[in-house]
């Protein structure tokens, strides 16, 4: 990823939601920091506050909760629905997770098919994943025909 700052146009600040893995709270974070310093408005799943989400432990500790799936999980997936609807675009972080590279996991594909059926941008940070333990989603991804910025945050606009 770029680390080089570059002013957004006055007119091209977005308002963006960033959708990923719990477990790219880590890297979610530092596009968040960075998309700010570009004049974008950006939010981050509210969990990563609720429940002190700051690294890939942490989100796989709190996973390991059944009450997190069964109780906690589908308010906050309701929530980030509506919170979609009241922004301008979403990023996918995809980036490799369990060996698969770029990987996009069932909640980020409902988040991404959230944002298509609400007519908003969809960006991914990295091209969509080919590797066959999620294949089965790919010609829906490719159908939403996101725009993959390939790690660029100036293509957000």
């Amino acid at each position: 990823m770029e680390e080089e700052k570059k002013a957004v146009k006055k007119g091209e600040e977005m308002k963006v939601v960033l959708c990923g893995s719990l477990n790219f709270a880590e890297e979610m974070k530092k596009i968040k920091k960075n998309l700010t310093a570009r004049g974008h408005e950006v939010t981050l799943p509210p969990s990563f506050k609720d429940f002190s989400i700051n690294s890939f432990d942490d989100a796989d500790n709190l996973k390991k909760d059944p009450e997190f799936y069964f109780k906690v999980k589908p308010t906050y997936m309701r929530n980030y629905f509506k919170i979609i609807e009241e922004n301008d675009a979403i990023l996918v972080v995809n980036i490799e997770k369990h060996d698969i590279r770029n990987y996009i996991g069932g909640n980020t594909f409902a988040e991404i098919m959230v944002a298509f059926h609400l007519n908003k941008k969809i960006f991914l940070l990295n091209p969509i994943p080919k590797d066959e333990k999620v294949s089965v989603m790919v010609d829906e991804l490719k159908a939403v025909d996101p725009i993959i910025i390939n790690g660029n945050l100036d293509l957000i606009r």
